[in-house]
């Protein structure tokens, strides 16, 4: 049996994958807001001078320039790849491992430690989702 795989048109393509940018500043803004105002964490990494508070604005900054990156990415080896998208996703799932480092070594414990992990995982995995989603949904959506 021959299964036919339709690739969405470019245009839904780009719709999508922006929208899963948006969702992502949206996914970081949501972990901030129960960390930060509702449960009185206070997000801040590094030690003594080199302390920086994580707000608002570096989520939004940094959840753009990190899905801008992913989608250049991901355009890039779907371009040279047969097999681009699933070596996206390794490379994305492997980057958004690596990234848990930056929480872990950067001196915060607790309830503060949790919500920045969280905060990764929340922004990793929908850009992860959004940007490249399985055959099935790709499929749907085109």
């Amino acid at each position: 049996m021959t299964q036919t795989i339709t690739r969405p048109r470019p245009s839904a393509r780009w719709g999508r994958r922006a929208a899963a940018l948006g969702l992502a500043v949206i996914a970081g803004l949501a972990v901030w807001l129960v960390c930060d105002p509702l449960a009185g964490l206070d997000l801040t990494v590094g030690q003594s001078a080199a302390t920086r508070t994580v707000g608002p604005a570096s989520i939004v900054v940094a959840a753009l320039v990190v899905g801008a990156a992913g989608w250049a990415l991901l355009a890039f080896l779907e371009r040279r790849l047969r097999r681009g998208r699933r070596a996206w996703r390794i490379t994305a799932w492997t980057v958004l491992a690596l990234s848990l480092l930056g929480p872990l070594s950067s001196g915060a414990t607790g309830g503060v430690l949790a919500g920045l992990i969280a905060m990764h995982v929340a922004v990793g995995t929908t850009l992860i989702l959004g940007l490249a989603p399985g055959a099935d949904a790709a499929t749907a959506a085109g």
